[in-house]
């Protein structure tokens, strides 16, 4: 297992290089548009953990794509990740002033630019994938943004959402939770180690593998920020926490306890682990994000 240390460095060099890579794709206008360009880049250059872009530069890794090829795709997931979570802290959704340790998007701005910001950061991410820049095969291309729809959609993200949404005023149980959070976060982060795949014309047994480290870990890391959620330090977390629980939300922290639900993170994230054991060392760099996951504090 790889040091702590040296994985959190790696963490923090792939999100600076996905970061820049974004920073270019979002250059300012001198015209009247350039508002919501300084407001796409001032929720997408935030910072942030960019979890979902190392788990694609990691996954290329095993199938020896070139960091060229993969930080593009990592930068186009996550300015869709960027633009759900300016969405996401609209009133009309969770009302939150606070994202990353900073005001968000709608508060920086406003709401109108906001919305737009999100949708331009949506539609962005989806220009960069189709360039050939991206890939030289147009196929490769096309499969990319084919996976990128289907779980920013109403099957994956969007749609995880809106039954979010729903819980609001209804009682859920483990298994509409499970499903709730597997298309709500997991779909994002189980669709990061796919276009690794994709890029690398991996064979089927490994798609698959990839597929089942990722539903693994995509739960787990749900179940961790419901965990921060109930016991994170709000400076640390870099967002209000509490939220749940006073907005009466069924999480799996409310339905099974912190200690099973802990519990249960460890056990996905082992399982995770596992089913990376036909890579070999290879995958270090993703068993180090599967330990990291459940045990951070932000």
């Amino acid at each position: 297992m790889i040091e702590r240390s040296n994985f959190l460095t790696s963490l923090t060099a792939n999100g600076d290089a996905v970061t820049a890579v974004m920073d270019g794709l979002l250059p300012e206008s001198e015209g009247h548009e350039n508002r919501v360009i300084e407001a796409m880049r001032y929720s997408a250059l935030a910072g942030g953990k960019r979890v979902r872009p190392f788990l694609v530069t990691a996954s290329a890794d095993l199938f020896g794509v070139s960091r060229d090829n993969s930080q593009r795709a990592a930068a186009a997931v996550e300015m869709v990740h960027c633009y759900s979570l300016i969405h996401d802290d609209l009133p009309a959704m969770d009302d939150d002033n606070v994202r990353r340790g900073q005001p968000t998007c709608h508060v920086a701005f406003d709401e109108a630019t906001a919305i737009l910001a999100g949708d331009g950061l949506l539609t962005k991410a989806f220009e960069v994938l189709s360039d050939d820049a991206t890939h030289q095969d147009a196929g490769v291309r096309a499969d990319l943004v084919l996976a990128l729809a289907k779980a920013s959609g109403d099957a994956g993200m969007v749609g995880g959402q809106m039954i979010d949404l729903y819980a609001e005023d209804h009682e859920l149980d483990v298994p509409e939770i499970t499903r709730l959070q597997r298309m709500k976060t997991g779909a994002l982060i189980a669709v990061s180690c796919q276009m690794g795949g994709i890029l690398g014309k991996a064979s089927e047994h490994a798609c698959h593998q990839l597929h089942l480290y990722a539903h693994d870990i995509g739960l787990a890391f749900q179940i961790a920020d419901d965990l921060l959620d109930v016991e994170g330090d709000e400076a640390e977390v870099g967002k209000k926490t509490g939220k749940d629980e006073a907005a009466g939300k069924a999480t799996f922290v409310s339905l099974l306890g912190i200690d099973k639900a802990r519990e249960q993170a460890d056990i996905l994230s082992r399982q995770a682990q596992e089913h990376l054991e036909s890579f070999g060392d290879k995958a270090d760099q993703l068993r180090a994000l599967a330990h990291f996951i459940v045990n951070r504090r932000s």
